[in-house]
């Protein structure tokens, strides 16, 4: 396993982590004695798999059902000393239910202090601000830190690049966790500026939320031969920029079962060797790209783009022409599918609305930035043909 300083935290932090979102029982709290097991035992040689790799990083949240409760069992079972514990909880209003949840946190891992604590989900001003106003979430996870019960304090985000920066820019967290790899790096910006603040960086889901790369299409396969597309995207985001040291610290592993750290394990060699390796597989990636799409659209398609909050109907228009390209340069249709089908349905976690309405709507005027405004409606229009489906809830909802 390689490690990396976890910014001005000093922890030594695997490259890897084991994020704690796929391998519980439930996505509910549910009665301890109702978790099955068979399921219990899955996630403690889960846990037990990662210990051996010397992937020490154990990573969870109170919004993940179960999940907490079933590492309670395991983790007071291991040497403390070595391992990195986080969980996240969502700020609120009441700092006093704030402090409350932390609390509950830590009985249900059992654990007399958690090294990492997140405030989940800082999305949308309004949760900056419960976190940061005075008497809110911050000063509680300060005066916890000054009990002992916590020992970093960062946020984990969905929401916009300038919100990111902001909450970053106040300089009152250890680290953050956000998304950022192959096929997103809009938030390039918010890991510059938490470079500058010496912050731990850590990305969330590249291989899910960065192209369900456990099962990618076959054109994304071949573009990225002699990798495997998860390879690929884990040691894009490990060693950017090219020719400089990297500014990402871990990538998260939603490991489900022991087996699924193996794929990954493969980039580990490879760290040295990116400066050869990746430039002729990005090459071509842009190259298909242009070739689908258009080399002027792949430039400047993204230009002059409104915010879903200053667009009629609020439609999500950057997020829909991004999954289109998607869509068209590698094939990515399902995983296209999946997100578009999260629009209207996902809340402040992936925002704004679909197409479905577009016909009914003027949008000359939030588009008279963009060098593209003539035919984006029809492009919205056709997007909404290929990709809606189902609605699609976040994985806590279903």
């Amino acid at each position: 396993m390689h490690y990396r300083r976890f910014g001005r935290t000093e922890l030594a932090m695997p490259v890897f982590s084991c994020g704690g979102m796929r391998y519980q029982y439930k996505w509910q709290d549910v009665p301890e004695r109702e978790i099955p097991s068979d399921n219990q035992a899955n996630l403690e040689a889960t846990i037990r798999r990662s210990l051996e790799l010397g992937i020490y990083h154990i990573e969870t949240a109170r919004g993940y059902g179960t999940s907490e409760i079933q590492l309670g069992k395991i983790l007071p079972l291991l040497p403390r000393e070595k391992l990195i514990v986080q969980t996240k909880v969502a700020p609120v209003a009441s700092a006093k239910e704030f402090q409350h949840t932390v609390e509950r946190s830590l009985m249900n891992l059992r654990l007399d202090y958690i090294d990492l604590l997140g405030l989940h989900g800082i999305n949308t001003p309004e949760l900056l601000n419960y976190s940061t106003r005075p008497g809110g979430c911050l000063d509680v996870a300060h005066k916890l830190q000054s009990q002992g019960k916590i020992r970093h304090i960062g946020f984990s985000t969905h929401g916009a690049t300038d919100l990111i920066v902001q909450a970053i820019e106040t300089n009152q967290f250890d680290y953050v966790n956000l998304h950022w790899y192959y096929i997103f790096q809009a938030n390039w910006a918010a890991i510059e500026a938490a470079s500058q603040r010496d912050m731990g960086i850590f990305i969330i889901s590249p291989s899910d939320k960065g192209g369900r790369l456990y099962n990618p299409p076959q054109k994304l396969v071949e573009l990225c031969q002699p990798l495997s597309p998860m390879v690929f995207n884990d040691l894009f985001c490990l060693s950017h920029p090219l020719g400089r040291q990297p500014l990402v610290h871990t990538l998260s592993i939603g490991a489900a079962r022991p087996q699924d750290f193996d794929e990954h394990l493969k980039t580990l060699p490879l760290l040295d060797r990116a400066d050869e390796i990746l430039p002729p597989i990005l090459q071509r990636l842009e190259q298909a790209a242009i070739d689908s799409l258009g080399e002027e659209w792949v430039r400047t398609w993204h230009v002059g783009l409104p915010h879903y909050s200053q667009t009629p109907g609020n439609v999500n228009i950057p997020a829909i022409l991004w999954l289109r390209n998607l869509a068209l340069a590698y094939d990515l249709v399902d995983y296209a599918k999946g997100r578009y089908n999260m629009l209207t349905n996902a809340g402040h976690w992936f925002p704004g609305a679909n197409a479905a309405k577009v016909d009914r709507l003027d949008l000359r005027q939030c588009l008279v930035n963009s060098p593209h405004a003539s035919k984006i409606p029809a492009l919205l229009k056709d997007t909404h043909q290929r990709l809606a489906g189902d609605p699609v809830k976040r994985l806590s909802q279903q």
